[in-house]
């Protein structure tokens, strides 16, 4: 990813540099592994260590590669360079590569889904003070992007509180899934290699070994993982796309804030738009780019090719950096979100008492009218605010039908907002616990 839309946290799991740490780390344990067994000297697992201060030089790896066309090789020559020759010819021992590349890109994964769940806890936390600081703030629930009925600010923080912690649960799942190792050989049978290798290498790698491996570790798991990440993406736009529609200006129930110095436009010195959120949608595409890939590597030939290798090289840096800058960028959008409750109030008011429809269409049901006939009597009295501008309550209390059968005070009733709220509580408990 572009450094614009980069955390140096999670762009250093992705440099060269941690990818071979990670690559002399596998051959080393497994050196060792190998030692225990007897397949190698002890004396040659110990000096394979001496390495484990170096910093392995990139350019010089990239410029053995270009000899070699093989990333492994070549880094197992540079090695080979630092420990010598004599004590290198043990290193790699019955291995693949696959065993080394695989094996990394779960610890890759693995370390940055860790990263993505500390990011989801600044969200949720954001998201739940939010919650209690508007749960009673009056708003317009709207469906379709038409006025429904009363709702609050507190529970719109809620809902999308709820969704994050699902998203949260399933990358734990996904992280779980994610942490496997693969050092099984050629085509996975171990035939030059113990069982007992994979295992201590993953031991210390803080992995599971793979229960069967075909030379590559099964990529239903890497399907999982970003699939995982594409919904979170979804996720994070489903809050952008409401902040976006609450900043508008015909709107405006809240905004991003717009800090000291801050510019709109480059024309219009009066414009405050919502960049960020804006960006949180595109951002949000570029994750779900990367799901569609993954789920295609499923499919390899046989025991393996590497059709899937191009694919991970991009999408596991680009969707992990891409989604972690995105859920810190949401996470400053809501703790600086700037709410307008009075806005609120007036855009709910005005179609004058319209939302509550429904009420006195079930007053009238309970009151012994027939649904049909219930729904026509509130309907031509609404269909006169939506056309006249007319104020609901007073239409309906000059209609002798409604009248018949609902008395003055039963109506004015039916206009307690509280009744919307009662339950705000309930729901608060469901969502955040006692």
């Amino acid at each position: 990813m572009i450094p614009r839309y980069a955390r140096k946290e999670m762009v250093d799991i992705w440099e060269p540099a941690t990818k071979f740490k990670i690559w002399y780390e596998i051959e080393a344990h497994a050196c060792d592994a190998q030692a225990e067994l007897g397949v190698i000297p002890k004396a040659s697992a110990e000096a394979v260590w001496t390495a484990k201060d170096v910093e392995f030089d990139v350019a010089r790896i990239d410029e053995i590669e270009a000899v070699t066309k093989h990333d492994v090789i070549a880094f197992l020559t540079h090695l080979a360079e630092h420990i010598g020759s004599t004590e290198a010819r043990f290193v790699h021992q019955g291995m693949t590569s696959s065993d080394v590349l695989d094996t990394t890109l779960n610890v890759q994964l693995v370390r940055a889904a860790d990263i993505l769940l500390k990011d989801m806890d600044r969200v949720l936390a954001a998201l739940k003070k939010r919650a209690y600081e508007h749960k009673d703030t009056v708003r317009i629930g709207r469906s379709h992007g038409i006025h429904a009925e009363p709702t609050t600010m507190g529970l719109t923080f809620a809902r999308f509180y709820a969704e994050m912690d699902r998203n949260k649960n399933r990358l734990e799942k996904a992280r779980w899934e994610i942490a496997t190792g693969a050092i099984s050989g050629a085509v996975g049978t171990f035939a030059n290699i113990d069982p007992a290798v994979e295992e201590h290498v993953c031991e210390k790698l803080g992995l599971r070994p793979e229960p069967i491996s075909t030379q590559v570790i099964p990529r239903d798991r890497h399907a999982m993982f970003f699939a995982t990440l594409g919904v979170i993406a979804s996720s994070i736009e489903n809050v952008a796309i409401e902040i976006r529609h609450m900043q508008r200006t015909e709107v405006l129930e809240a905004e991003e804030f717009f800090s000291k110095g801050q510019k709109g436009s480059s024309a219009m010195p009066h414009k405050r738009n919502p960049v960020l959120t804006e960006n949180l949608t595109g951002l949000a595409r570029l994750v779900r780019m990367c799901v569609v890939p993954a789920m295609e590597n499923v499919a390899l030939w046989h025991e393996r090719d590497i059709s899937h290798s191009s694919v991970e090289r991009g999408i596991g840096p680009d969707a992990t950096i891409t989604l972690d800058f995105a859920l810190n960028r949401l996470a400053g959008v809501i703790e600086n979100l700037v709410i307008y409750p009075d806005n609120m109030l007036r855009n709910m008011n005005k179609f004058k008492g319209l939302v509550m429809s429904q009420r006195v269409l079930l007053a009238l049901t309970q009151a012994g009218v027939s649904r049909e006939d219930s729904y026509r009597l509130v309907q031509r009295n609404a269909m006169k605010v939506w056309e006249q501008g007319a104020d609901f309550k007073e239409e309906l209390l000059k209609d002798a039908e409604v009248t018949a059968a609902l008395s003055p005070a039963e109506i004015e009733e039916k206009f307690d907002l509280g009744y919307h709220t009662k339950h705000v509580d309930t729901i608060f408990r469901r969502v955040f616990g006692e």
